[in-house]
């Protein structure tokens, strides 16, 4: 099946056709992946100068310029715990357990659950 553009001036069944379709479409996809890397490298460099990008990790919060992150000491305790649970081979149901227990409570001072337990080690790495 070809396709005939008469704005384009573009036949795909022939060679030259073809051709050009194929270079519109490699400079598409090269267009697309400089994006991406812009925006990586870009956000890379947010990070290395401590800046927020994307959502703020448990046990941070925005400092008062409004684009840094300083350490939220009450989150910081509650990851102190959980690392320390963790690294003496708890689950994380037993380890939401004993938080909840101990009253800490999740950024939304909700309970721990398993699940936030998981977030909360998962975003650490």
């Amino acid at each position: 099946m070809a396709l005939i553009s008469v704005a384009e001036s573009l036949d795909t069944s022939s060679a030259a056709g073809r051709l050009v379709i194929t270079i519109m479409g490699a400079v598409s996809q090269w267009e697309r992946e400089a994006i991406g890397e812009r925006t990586r490298d870009a956000l890379r460099h947010k990070r290395d100068q401590g800046e927020r990008v994307g959502n703020i990790a448990f046990g941070f919060r925005l400092a008062a310029d409004g684009e840094h992150l300083e350490q939220n000491p009450t989150e910081q305790a509650a990851l102190k715990e959980i690392r320390k649970l963790r690294s003496q081979g708890h689950s994380m149901r037993r380890i939401a357990a004993v938080l909840n227990h101990r009253a800490y409570r999740t950024r939304r001072g909700t309970p721990w659950r398993l699940e936030s337990v998981a977030r909360v080690l998962k975003t650490e790495r």
